[in-house]
């Protein structure tokens, strides 16, 4: 199944019945919508509490919005067109930053797993087979290599340019907004990109396909811990200050239905987890690509959704760099954790 296509059918999903059959839709159902991209199993909390009804039980009537990057997230909320969004830590900071002050609801990943990073599969037969290795590299025509993350300002470009930095190499790479699947692993297998950041599901992708080797897996023991100095919020699900302001009833149905999804992820077997999303969301995928993603924060991760204080102060070292125009950011300012406490509290 295309991209597009995928796109297309959850943007729908939620709305399929209901064009049909509106009187099946409950009167105090009220109309939400979650915003993400690219359609990737690393956003699939959203789905899932969809799918297990989890939306329909707190009185919501849920839409998926997607778009080819983690910065779509950002500019949906921010354009008015989704109540949530799902997505970096760092895009929320960056709309208050604009104007538009957000708040943190909780955590869905602690370790970043779209920090890690590819190389062509040329380059790394040739002996390129480190962070330190790519950035001494040098493109035929002496230029720096090409590293791609989904867009510049996106969660992969704050992740990847502070690994390069934290080892004192940020100077030695030229970033480029990539896209998605269908514009990276081209670009990667013809040169274009001498190296992309990769998700866990375009790791088994690419290297299926032969068109590139990982140099930076953060899915192995210490590998984050060593640059970032320990977990930290990575992927969240926010909204804007004036929503929680208009409509605490609705944000804390809202969190319920993801808290609840975490909860069975967390305790369901992986196998049974992706034969709920694959069937609606990614049967065009490679398998063993989505369970790789599916599978990461299973390894890495708590599933409570919280965000303590020292998390959130980790977070400072990839955030507040230049080039990522976030200013510093007090945690109580933008982390509201009451939500996630009620949703624990009612859902033990």
């Amino acid at each position: 199944m295309s991209i597009t296509r995928r796109q297309a059918l959850i943007a729908g999903s939620a709305w399929g019945g209901a064009s049909l059959l509106p009187g099946q839709l409950r009167a105090e159902d009220k109309q939400v919508s979650l915003a993400f991209g690219p359609v990737s199993p690393v956003y699939a909390i959203g789905m899932i509490a969809e799918l297990k009804g989890y939306f329909k039980d707190e009185g919501l009537d849920s839409k998926l919005i997607t778009g080819n990057a983690g910065t779509f997230g950002r500019q949906t909320l921010a354009a008015g067109q989704a109540l949530f969004a799902h997505g970096d830590a760092s895009h929320p900071l960056q709309l208050g930053a604009r104007g538009k002050p957000c708040k943190i609801l909780l955590a869905t990943e602690m370790v970043c797993s779209y920090a890690s990073i590819m190389v062509r599969q040329d380059l790394y037969e040739s002996g390129i087979n480190s962070v330190e290795k790519l950035a001494d590299y040098k493109r035929p025509d002496g230029a720096k290599p090409i590293v791609a993350a989904t867009a510049i300002g996106s969660g992969t470009w704050v992740f990847g340019t502070y690994v390069f930095e934290a080892r004192g190499l940020g100077g030695k790479m030229n970033w480029v907004a990539g896209g998605g699947t269908n514009t990276m692993f081209p670009s990667l297998q013809t040169k274009q990109f001498d190296a992309i950041m990769a998700p866990p599901s375009w790791i088994v992708e690419v290297e299926k396909k032969g068109f590139g080797r990982t140099i930076y897996d953060t899915s192995k023991p210490g590998v984050f811990e060593r640059d970032f100095g320990g977990t930290l919020p990575v992927l969240v699900i926010y909204t804007l200050q004036d929503t929680v302001e208009q409509d605490k009833a609705m944000v804390q149905a809202y969190v319920n239905a993801i808290y609840r999804a975490m909860a069975f992820v967390k305790a369901t077997p992986l196998a049974e987890v992706q034969a709920l999303v694959t069937p609606r969301y990614f049967s065009g995928n490679d398998p063993d690509a989505v369970s790789a993603e599916l599978g990461f924060d299973k390894s890495t991760w708590a599933y409570d959704g919280v965000i303590d204080k020292p998390a959130f102060e980790r977070g400072a070292k990839p955030w507040y760099r230049k080039g990522t125009d976030i200013p510093e950011t007090r945690y109580e300012d933008v982390v509201e954790m009451s939500f996630l406490q009620a949703a624990r509290a009612k859902y033990k």
